[in-house]
């Protein structure tokens, strides 16, 4: 059946198959050829310049270096009878900063910026064995009673011959029980002065926060015979002076160039930390009978005049008025506040002066200059 099928059907089949094709394949090319040209491509457009932005000027960075720059002077003013002068304005002031004029934003009220005070008490034999060590303590914890607000916190430290913190910075109660509690020497102490209150300043500019006044107010009469920047030379000395290398002459000024050396070290570690230096000698004025203390009440009143401050030196039964003096100026401070034009970097030490141009018979106490702040 299959070779019946081909051979009848087959050639018919293809007969077929050819006229099919032949019939429309001209149709399918007549339709292509009738298809429209594609349309021409769309033209890109071209992107739109940005401008370059222009360089970078100084103003363009003003509140960053003006917050930066922020500088804060407390500033005592006295009457030729050492009385706080109450009452000027702003215009009265003047201050320059590396012989530049400042401009003064606001003179701020002390009593509205928190108080951190380290009272550093004296213990050692060249004190304590005077017969009032009780009456100083007394007169201590009347003044910080005194002069504090329950916003202001104080410190202890005990120069021993070596320093010890007694009581971490508190409120007034706390604090000046503390100061009550602390024992005079019953035996000869030596006397690390100049490394107490190096870490009494230290303390204060890692315990105080930014914008608080900070004060250390000593009661000592500033000699020293242990700290480690005089501690080594006088041992070395004294063993040379002992075995006749040295004579006693040549030691002592050795000795005298390292204190020198000492004081200006305190003295530029409580400029960093923006303290105000104050001391009271209880010795009195007779110290000024004995060369040593003499020196040593100088030095104090170095360090006191570099950070705003004052070194008094009462009679022992004007104590308790020179406490209640110290807490007068500290709570009618004028605290003048500028933002300094200066283009200088770096954290080197800047000079600056506070005058009051229109009343030369006032005196006026502020801090020499400070440490400018790198970073913030």
């Amino acid at each position: 059946m299959n070779r019946f099928w081909g051979k009848h059907f087959g050639p018919a089949l293809l007969v077929a198959v050819l006229a099919l094709f032949s019939f429309t394949t001209p149709a399918s090319a007549q339709t292509i050829r009738d298809l429209p040209p594609p349309p021409p491509p769309k033209p890109t457009p071209k992107p739109t310049p940005v401008p370059t932005p222009p360089p970078l000027k100084d103003e363009d960075f003003d509140v960053v270096r003006v917050t930066s720059s922020l500088v804060m002077v407390p500033v005592s003013v006295v009457d030729g009878r050492g009385e706080p002068v109450l009452g000027l304005q702003l215009p009265d002031f003047r201050l320059d900063e590396e012989g530049k004029k400042q401009e003064i934003t606001q003179i701020g009220n002390p009593d509205q910026v928190p108080l951190d005070i380290a009272i550093l008490f004296d213990v050692s034999s060249s004190v304590s064995d005077r017969g009032f060590f009780a009456f100083q303590q007394k007169a201590a914890a009347s003044f910080l009673k005194q002069v504090m607000k329950p916003v202001d916190r104080a410190a202890v430290f005990a120069i021993k011959n070596r320093p010890e913190l007694v009581a971490p910075l508190g409120p007034s109660n706390a604090t000046a029980a503390k100061l009550i509690s602390i024992p005079a020497a019953t035996s000869p102490v030596a006397t690390a002065f100049y490394d107490t209150v190096l870490a009494a300043a230290a303390y204060l500019k890692t315990n105080s926060s930014d914008g608080h006044r900070r004060v250390i107010l000593v009661i000592s009469d500033g000699d020293d015979n242990i700290s480690n920047a005089i501690k080594d030379l006088s041992q070395a000395e004294a063993r040379a002076t002992l075995d006749g290398k040295v004579t006693p002459t040549a030691a002592r000024a050795g000795l005298d160039a390292r204190r020198e050396r000492a004081v200006a070290d305190v003295q530029r570690g409580v400029q960093q930390a923006d303290v105000a230096f104050y001391s009271v000698n209880p010795g009195g004025p007779s110290v000024r009978l004995n060369q040593i203390s003499t020196r040593a009440q100088n030095h104090m009143q170095m360090i006191a005049s570099a950070t705003g401050g004052t070194a008094f030196l009462p009679a022992s039964e004007d104590l308790e008025k020179v406490f209640s003096e110290v807490a007068a100026e500290l709570r009618g401070q004028y605290l003048i506040q500028y933002y300094s034009n200066s283009q200088a970097t770096g954290s080197q030490f800047r000079r600056i002066a506070v005058t009051l141009p229109a009343k030369p018979d006032l005196r006026v106490r502020a801090r020499q200059g400070y440490y400018p702040k790198v970073g913030k």
